[in-house]
């Protein structure tokens, strides 16, 4: 099966970036969305992506930005060419509510919804007696296991995980892992999918909550939270001591802040109830933490609606 009609399920943070990168690359690619609220909040979200392409391609022809292996290869590099690609892809992503419509003749179905199981599951059930019979269902969820929906799709042999690091232009990894139950057929085309929308595939054999990345990733952010929440330091702080004694270029609060404030709530409500998603010398270390001081720093921000980069501000004030 050739893969040419991409939907994805949800407009947020990853959810536009996912799109905006599969269109570049050429692909037919819809946006399926739940409301007409949910059109005015992810428009302003491509159009930051849109803006950050021209931007990165700006920098790569000039010198002053970073190689984004994302958006071409520095052998060929054309920034006519490239920019062309980025108006093709922002005038051709189409946003759409009818579910049954969206998904009609979708090669591939990208699930990039909250981290949130319930929400999941009810989308799984609606979405699952849509499809047609090719169509391949990945889930993008950063924690959430492909196991834990498997059986409410219908198809647990086309159902797998394909999991993207934020800002995929330049972070461009793919991390393609099977549920148990998945054909590893379909395991290989969403590989070969993933290196289709120049992605670096990363196969991940046996299922683990986090994948790669976060794996790693989630353990820095809750140690960087919890010592907030304790009144051991502010977030500046925090992020500085990381920047400056590892050369990271970014600290704990300014990833939440990327990644966005609600997830980062997902995130840690999903540890603190389930501590089996953490390797034993994880857990104990992390069972210590401050969970509910965690929860109680990101609720006050959501509720005044200091979401992260998306919305302006979260822990920083973004332009």
């Amino acid at each position: 099966m050739d893969i040419k009609k991409i939907v994805v399920a949800g407009g947020g943070v990853l959810g536009s970036q996912i799109a905006f990168q599969c269109a570049y690359c050429g692909f037919d690619v819809t946006i399926w969305l739940r409301s007409q609220g949910s059109i005015g909040r992810t428009q302003p979200k491509l159009d930051k992506v849109h803006a950050a392409y021209i931007d990165a391609i700006d920098g790569m022809a000039d010198g002053t930005g970073a190689w984004c292996a994302g958006i071409a290869n520095s052998d060929d590099f054309d920034k006519d060419a490239c920019l062309k690609k980025v108006e093709d892809a922002y005038n051709g992503i189409k946003l759409e509510l009818d579910m049954k419509k969206a998904v009609s003749d979708a090669d591939i179905v990208i699930e990039s919804m909250a981290e949130n199981e319930t929400a999941k599951i009810d989308f799984y059930k609606k979405i699952a007696p849509l499809l047609p019979e090719k169509t391949i269902l990945v889930t993008n969820s950063s924690t959430l296991l492909p196991s834990t929906f498997a059986k409410y799709t219908e198809r647990p042999e086309k159902y797998l995980a394909l999991h993207f690091a934020n800002s995929i232009w330049k972070n461009n990894t793919a991390e393609v892992m099977s549920s148990g139950q998945t054909g590893r057929k379909y395991f290989d085309k969403v590989i070969s999918f993933a290196n289709d929308i120049r992605m670096i595939a990363l196969p991940v054999e046996k299922e683990k909550s986090g994948y790669l990345l976060n794996s790693m990733l989630v353990p820095f952010l809750l140690s960087g939270l919890d010592l907030y929440a304790n009144g051991v330091s502010d977030p500046k702080s925090i992020d500085l001591a990381w920047k400056h004694g590892t050369g990271s270029p970014k600290g704990p609060f300014e990833v939440l802040d990327t990644v966005g404030l609600t997830t980062a709530m997902n995130i840690v409500e999903q540890y603190q109830k389930v501590p089996g998603l953490l390797t034993p010398v994880l857990r104990k270390m992390m069972l210590p933490y401050n969970f509910k001081g965690m929860k109680a720093i990101l609720q006050k921000y959501i509720d005044e609606g200091k979401l992260g980069m998306a919305s302006g501000e979260g822990f920083y004030k973004w332009n």
